[in-house]
């Protein structure tokens, strides 16, 4: 039964990853430029939930939405190549938290946080972009769903500890925003939200854990970008993708102590 849970979360993460390079592509937009409705040739996009659900292939003319690196617009013939990293990244996040939470209800909630949590790293590292739409509901949704989750007896987690995880995290990267605006976005206090309610659903040590993880992942690569390519201190970079892999590692953690 354990293999058969990590296998049908890989396979979770797997199909809803084949979803997310249409989404960021559509959510790739400089701020204040609408969404893209169209493909490349400017076809637009046809499928469930207004065109925003469905493989990252227009099935038009058959160019293809980029699902990885790509520069900071993703316009360009060039950067419309396949790949499968996104869907492996996302079915190798389902499949561990699988194996380290085990049949516990909080899974549940784990497995739908991880592809928005993905789609959020991919658009933020094209763009330096947080989309209101996936944060604020994101942070809504977690609160709510790991609430429901705290009523099934098998739970090991506090949800009165998550809520203030949340205002915690929240809090600590606003200070951050004020203190470095132009290193720290306004996207990233409201992705702290969600984080922090589902880091401190295990505790504050787990909190704390992942909190530092992303810190510590964002300080690395922005130290390699002042050695190699001469950036400065307050070089703006995509912090949400170093934001959710620290708080993946602290859900890990979270999963096989608690």
């Amino acid at each position: 039964m354990y293999v058969t849970l990590i296998t049908a979360a890989a396979l979770w993460g797997l199909l809803t990853g084949l979803l997310v390079p249409r989404a960021a592509y559509r959510l790739s937009v400089e701020p204040g430029e609408p969404w893209r409705a169209a493909c490349a040739a400017g076809h637009p996009f046809a499928g469930p939930a207004r065109g925003w659900l469905g493989g990252a292939r227009c099935a038009t003319c058959a160019v293809t939405v980029p699902a990885g690196a790509g520069g900071r617009t993703g316009d360009r013939a060039g950067d419309l190549a396949p790949s499968l990293g996104v869907p492996a990244v996302t079915a190798l996040a389902c499949a561990s938290l699988a194996a380290a939470t085990g049949f516990r209800p909080e899974l549940a909630v784990w497995l739908l946080f991880t592809p928005v949590a993905v789609l959020l790293a991919v658009v933020d590292r094209r763009v330096h972009r947080l989309p209101d739409h996936l944060t604020l509901p994101l942070a809504a949704a977690v609160t709510v769903l790991l609430g429901a989750a705290a009523l099934v007896p098998a739970h090991t987690g506090s949800w009165s500890t998550a809520l203030l995880g949340g205002l915690l995290l929240g809090g600590f990267y606003f200070v951050l925003f004020l203190i470095n605006p132009d290193g720290m976005g306004f996207g990233d206090v409201k992705l702290a939200l969600s984080l922090g309610v589902v880091l401190g659903w295990y505790g504050w040590d787990i909190l704390f854990a992942g909190a530092f993880g992303g810190l510590l992942f964002g300080a690395v690569y922005g130290v390699g970008l002042m050695v190699l390519r001469g950036a400065s201190r307050r070089s703006a970079i995509p912090f949400g993708p170093f934001m959710v892999a620290g708080a993946l590692v602290g859900l890990l953690a979270g999963g096989l102590t608690v």
